[in-house]
């Protein structure tokens, strides 16, 4: 059986929505975290709270804010140490249990894990001590890059890529040491909630030069992907994905 014995614990009313990640600051005056925290959809968060001066701790509890309630996912204290809400035990777990500072993990996160997270001290004597951190996870696949010849001068390449949130695309031509943007872009939503974008240009005279497309993507601060493609004036193309 899952029990946490709650001290000194106050009834707050939470206004947070897993659909908005407006949520309050991550860092108390007492209580260092992270405000938000990304991670990619199939990948693991992770969360950690630290008290920034010693207290009495007597239990660490960690909670995910929902509309109405929170929701105990774990709790440690020195009597029974690790405790995992049954519920979650395939899903959460501690990195680090201790009573001044504490780490969880969610394993392969999907958007119904999106939302605020809470951890909060039991201190004896004294006010509780809590503090939130949102997660925001994201998607996004591969560049897909397109070169194809709409006439004998025209040559059209376009790139697209796929994510949640609208991923940025990024299309760069680059011939005689010259940069040509992607001079157009268009946006479809797709019904699983991901934006597939992608981003055109059309150039004259391919034929004639050395030609190099580059298309880089991202979502939010994630980590870049790239495609590079080099079209020689006469020869084979040649493909570079980063």
């Amino acid at each position: 059986m899952f029990y946490v014995t709650f001290l000194k614990t106050k009834t707050t009313n939470h206004n947070h929505s897993t659909n908005n990640l407006s949520c309050p600051a991550g860092l108390t005056d007492l209580i260092r975290t992270r405000r938000t925290v990304m991670a990619a959809a199939g990948e693991e968060a992770g969360f950690r709270c630290e008290l920034l001066q010693s207290k009495d701790v007597v239990q660490v509890t960690w909670h995910k804010v929902l509309p109405d309630r929170e929701e105990t996912l774990a709790a440690y204290t020195s009597r029974y140490g690790q405790r995992v809400n049954p519920a979650f035990k395939d899903k959460v777990g501690f990195t680090d249990a201790g009573l001044q500072n504490s780490s969880i993990f969610i394993r392969n996160v999907t958007e119904e894990d999106e939302g605020c997270y809470l951890c909060l001290f039991n201190i004896d004597p004294g006010d509780d001590l809590k503090a939130t951190t949102c997660l925001q996870v994201y998607e996004l696949h591969e560049p897909v890059l397109h070169v194809r010849e709409s006439g004998s001068e025209e040559t059209v390449v376009s790139c697209s890529a796929t994510g949640r949130p609208a991923p940025t695309v990024t299309l760069t031509v680059l011939r005689d040491n010259v940069h040509f943007p992607g001079n157009s872009s268009v946006s479809v939503n797709n019904t699983n909630g991901t934006v597939t974008v992608t981003s055109t240009a059309v150039l004259t005279r391919l034929h004639h030069m050395d030609t190099e497309v580059r298309c880089a993507v991202r979502v939010l601060s994630a980590p870049q992907k790239e495609e590079v493609r080099m079209i020689p004036a006469e020869g084979e193309e040649h493909f570079h994905t980063h």
